[in-house]
């Protein structure tokens, strides 16, 4: 087998944040397999010196032992598999969702331990790397390329508890060649055309709904007259609807009064108008907070459940 360096490992930020939640709300240290692909890069230096046009081969080569340009491997990593560390690993298992995901290596989670590899991760590590059945072949080759699951990714917690600052993670490469844990740097990959699909409905800008709220003329009987109308009362409901979305419970009478000329004098409606959107903000919070919550219980029965149907219990 080929034992070439990968050079950069990547991860997304929701990958990232799964094992991390992962690992802080098991009862204990967890491990697990980690999955995704690895494939060349295609950023290649060009020259016009005709004694440079060296093989594929001897540029890979090159850039491994050098550090200069060339084609380089990328590993990616994109979803995992995590049990309680006291189980074995299941390293025959295979993703079922994506045949074109491959097994990259494997991730620990322990608390309150340094960020080295331990005799265990070695001889883990030496098992995956070994078995011929893990091989695999990076995307885009330019030429024939077997490579093994090589991949590292250590977790901890700070040995004091901290508010903050409350995990560490490490990634490396095992290199059968010398027999040794290559620390690699870990890039955690939020933007570009992969992920823009994350933030399509993003907005920075947070503005008020469309609401026809006219400025209160010298004549306000007239105009509480054409409030009582059907079309003013449709169309009242419809703009306290779109406000509700906003900040549920602040009347449309009362934001406009917070327009034209006579707006300073309203201080106190427009720190309630903000108490109600900080309300419903929180109120959008705990229920995320309480789905997520309900979530975690019922991926924690239904590992029960597999245990107990594959007899581990």
């Amino acid at each position: 087998m080929d034992d070439h360096p990968i050079h950069k490992i990547q991860i997304s930020g929701t990958t990232l944040a799964s094992v991390l939640h992962r690992f802080f709300s098991s009862t204990g240290d967890i491990h697990g397999l980690l999955f995704g692909h690895v494939s060349f890069s295609t950023t290649i230096s060009l020259s016009d010196d005709p004694t440079s046009n060296f093989s594929s081969v001897t540029a890979m080569n090159s850039a491994s032992s050098s550090g200069a340009d060339g084609p380089t491997l990328t590993a990616t990593i994109t979803d995992f598999l995590s049990i309680p560390s006291h189980f074995p690993l299941p390293l025959q298992h295979k993703h079922r969702e994506d045949p074109s995901s491959v097994l990259l290596g494997w991730f620990s989670g322990r608390r309150k331990t340094p960020l080295r590899p331990s005799l265990k991760d070695s001889t883990t590590i030496i098992s995956l790397s070994s078995s011929a059945s893990h091989s695999f072949t990076p995307q885009n080759s330019p030429y024939p390329l077997s490579l093994q699951p090589s991949l590292f990714l250590l977790l901890s917690t700070p040995f004091q508890e901290q508010l903050i600052h409350t995990h560490e993670y490490k990634a490396f490469q095992y290199r059968i060649s010398t027999d040794s844990f290559d620390p690699k740097s870990l890039d955690v990959i939020n933007i570009g055309p992969s992920f823009r699909s994350h933030y399509g409905s993003f907005s920075p800008i947070s503005p008020f709904p469309s609401m026809t709220c006219d400025l209160r003329g010298p004549n306000a009987m007239a105009e509480d007259e054409k409030a009582e109308t059907l079309v003013g009362i449709k169309r009242g409901l419809k703009d306290q609807k779109e406000l509700d979305l906003c900040a549920e419970g602040f009347e449309i009478g009362r934001l406009s009064k917070l327009m034209g000329s006579d707006s300073s004098n309203y201080t106190a409606e427009l720190e309630h108008l903000y108490d109600k959107m900080l309300l419903k903000l929180d109120s959008l919070a705990r229920s995320v907070e309480t789905s997520s919550a309900k979530v975690l219980e019922q991926e924690k029965h239904n590992m029960k459940l597999r245990y107990k149907i594959a007899g581990l219990e």
